[in-house]
């Protein structure tokens, strides 16, 4: 492999030398085990006695221990008010519960044995008597009249219809176009499954009062406020360790009830205390993602020029309200709801509603990628209805870029773009003028083939923290950089040494960056919504300029002249014919030990692109192919193309695998999860992307000093689109005009049976 791919936490990784949460094991730990619901909703008696008894064990923890202790339930990041202004129904999910399950898989007790067996061998001994009762998994039945209420307070298990924009506008104009269309769509329940489990160790030094806990996070800030709301700790009294993280898409950012519990265990038993999640209870208990469904309703006049956009979304937060679902449901699916076009008037309503299953949090675009699903899927839709040429219709409706700074009719201001120019690169690379001869070749062949084009916009994460703050410090003659986003895949090890490398030419081998440094006070943001390349980017950017302003009096003490004199260009300072490089400066005795904190503030940048896709499907077995993908993405600023490409390329196949095979499914009768294991849940594949065609238009912003948009949910958004487009298309010519993922050959075949 070329050593320009290979980034600097490469050889660890793949060597096998990686930090991850399970690899140590202190002396003397115990290990825990849950006892879990089998039961999507019930009351419930236990006796424990027998697990108590049973060999190895130390503790069984309970509701009534997590009571004691004065532990709070999980948090809600975000609540509305409703379409009458009334607040939001927020029930959140307890530690543990006192008497009634509302999901197979909710915690109900956990056990701490000498081993891992010993634990779950005693965790078989509960004797816990179920008294079932009624199920909802579905939007129908869960609001249906006479349904179970879930939540005492949330009559037909509704938490929210929230709504955002213009309703009156919007009405006038569908009552004045010449076209309309509607179209539903369904994002429907995932799975995240990172490839490392969640994991937690927990110990406590009673000498200093600190409580240690060891897990995968996405930056510490978050993960800290989190377990300090739930435990009512000060967040002082808690040190959190991470390095190596096996893949995130959002889950390693929120606290779980195993996290409270072993903090709790740890500090009773005066013992290290561990607990790995099965791959099992990664299916049963990490947050699940989407759970959408999107019914979009569009208005053109008789040229083709959108009027309006309206959306009635249905969000299923699962069981409880748990951190970010209602943030996906209402801020995230209304932001750019108006996607790249010039919409005179929008309106958005959500109905967020509670059914017996894992509750919903934030998951890689977290509603993001749905909206811009919904939003194309429409156009090309109402293109096709209407006999309008799907390419020509959105170049017709693209903000121009003359009319930036936008802002949209539900008041987003979008800072630039250049949709034109990114889509002609895509379709020049992708040959559409050959696209009828290939699907003439396909027919020969006995395949249909079709083509599917979509252009996304997707606004990136605004961040909780006011700035972002780096520390880096010379030592050795090199530079350390410490801060709270930590990575989970993306590579900050190599981007930001790239970073300094270009601001004052230290080489990126002489940089390290430290994600979670503990017990050191640095404001900033964790990794989440593509934010963190420009975030702490900017920082950084900012921490190369103190760098070299604090440098400056002592290289012009060293040349005996004022430090007016002394100039700074490209990492390097000057005074009439002296010069310097700063790289070479750090490695003096003076510069050891110096240390400065960059910080920067940045807001929410608007990643767009375009993106194509082409596919066949065999008419006899419903397989369908990608056999062509092509996609032109506007991320600004870019600092590692070989990064951009493996991130763009990860989110377009993990787009893939939702739209060819992911489910999570539930028994609508029972609330079993039916997709409980790979055997059942159909992961993305080796060879379900044959290539994808990459190009970078960037059009750098000015809302961060980087000039970056951020491309981690870039792949997933053009991804969902630009597949549904090209599969309709291919069945088209049969009168398919819609169809929900996932893609199966059983749901095509189906289709396509019946309509033979």
């Amino acid at each position: 492999m070329s050593a320009a791919l290979l980034r600097k936490e490469d050889r660890r990784l793949i060597t096998g030398t990686g930090a991850f949460t399970a690899d140590p094991v202190e002396a003397g730990t115990l290990h825990a085990c849950l006892v879990r619901s089998v039961h999507a909703h019930a009351r419930f008696k236990a006796d424990w006695s027998a697990v108590r008894r049973a060999p190895g064990v130390r503790s069984v923890l309970t509701a009534k221990e997590v009571l004691e202790a004065g532990f709070g339930p999980l948090p809600n990041v975000v609540s509305v008010k409703d379409v009458r202004g009334q607040p939001q129904v927020v029930s959140r999910m307890p530690i543990l519960p006192l008497d009634t399950v509302h999901f197979v898989g909710q915690p109900m007790a956990m056990v701490l044995a000498d081993t891992a067996a010993q634990a779950a061998d005693a965790a078989e001994q509960a004797d816990i008597d179920y008294d079932s009762l009624p199920c909802v998994v579905t939007y129908e039945d869960a609001t249906a009249p006479g349904a179970v209420q879930l939540h005492a307070d949330a009559p037909r298990n509704t938490s929210v219809v929230f709504e955002n924009g213009d309703k009156a506008a919007v009405e006038a104009a569908f009552a004045a176009a010449a076209f309309r269309s509607e179209l539903k769509v369904v994002s429907q329940r995932l799975i995240p499954a990172p490839m490392e489990p969640r994991a937690v160790q927990a110990w406590h030094e009673a000498a200093t009062g600190l409580t240690h806990v060891r897990t995968p996070t996405q930056g510490v800030s978050g993960m800290l406020t989190f377990l300090s709301a739930i435990t009512g700790w000060p967040m002082d009294s808690i040190r959190l360790h991470t390095q190596d993280v096996g893949g995130s898409f959002g889950l390693r950012g929120t606290a779980a009830p195993e996290h409270a519990l072993l903090m709790l265990a740890a500090r009773q038993l005066g013992r290290p205390v561990r607990w790995v999640s099965s791959r099992s209870e990664t299916f049963l208990s990490d947050w699940h993602g989407r759970a959408l469904t999107l019914r979009g309703h569009i208005a053109l006049d008789a040229q083709g020029r959108i009027l309006a956009l309206r959306f009635e979304n249905q969000v299923d937060a699962g069981a409880f309200n748990v951190y970010y679902s209602t943030h996906i449901g209402a801020r995230n699916l209304s932001i750019t709801m108006g996607g790249v076009y010039k919409v005179p008037a929008l309106y958005m309503q959500s109905h967020i509603f509670y059914t017996n299953t894992v509750p919903v949090s934030a998951y890689r675009g977290a509603g993001r990628p749905d909206i811009s699903y919904a939003i194309e899927r429409l156009v090309d839709h109402a293109a096709h209805q209407h006999g309008f040429d799907p390419v020509a219709l959105r170049r017709r409706n693209f903000i121009a870029p003359a009319e930036f700074p936008y802002t949209t009719a539900n008041g987003t201001v979008y800072d630039n773009g250049d949709f034109s120019r990114v889509m002609d690169e895509v379709l020049a690379r992708s040959d559409a003028a050959g696209a009828a001869r290939r699907r003439e070749e396909a027919r020969s062949r006995g395949r249909l083939w079709g083509r599917g084009l979509a252009y996304y916009l997707e606004s990136s994460g605004p961040g909780s923290a006011a700035k972002d703050q780096v520390r880096g410090r010379i030592d050795n003659g090199g530079l350390i950089l410490h801060a709270i986003s930590g990575a989970s895949g993306q590579g900050h090890e190599t981007s930001f040494a790239q970073i300094v490398e270009r601001e004052i030419g230290v080489p990126a081998e002489r940089v390290r960056f430290m994600a979670g440094e503990v017990g050191r006070d640095l404001i900033g943001n964790t990794t989440g919504g593509s934010r963190t390349l420009y975030g702490l980017g900017s920082a950084i950017m900012d921490l190369c300029r103190q760098l070299m302003d604090a440098g400056r009096e002592d290289v012009a003490a060293q040349w005996g002249c004022e430090v007016a004199q002394v100039s700074i260009e490209a990492g390097t300072w000057r005074h009439g014919q002296r010069q310097l490089r700063f790289a070479d400066w750090m490695t003096q005795p003076a510069a050891q030990g110096r240390e400065v904190i960059g910080q920067a503030s940045s807001g929410a940048t608007f990643p767009n692109g375009c993106h194509v896709a082409e596919v066949e499907v065999d008419p006899q077995t419903g397989h369908c192919e990608v056999v062509g993908y092509w996609a032109a993405d506007d991320v600004g600023q870019v600092i590692s193309p070989a990064q951009l490409l493996g991130q763009v390329h990860g989110g377009v196949v993990q787009g893939l695998g939702q739209a060819f095979g992911e489910e999570a499914v539930y028994d609508r009768q029972t609330g079993q999860l039916l997709t409980g294991s790979f055997m059942d849940y159909a992961m993305p594949r080796a060879g379900l992307l044959r290539a994808m065609h990459h190009q970078s238009v960037p059009v750098p912003t000015q809302l961060n000093k980087l000039g970056a948009k951020g491309v981690g949910e870039s792949g997933c958004s053009g991804s969902l689109p630009a597949v549904a487009n090209a599969v309709v298309d291919a069945l088209r010519p049969m009168g398919i005009e819609s169809i929900d993922m996932p893609f199966t050959p059983a749901k095509l075949w189906s289709l396509m049976s019946a309509r033979r």
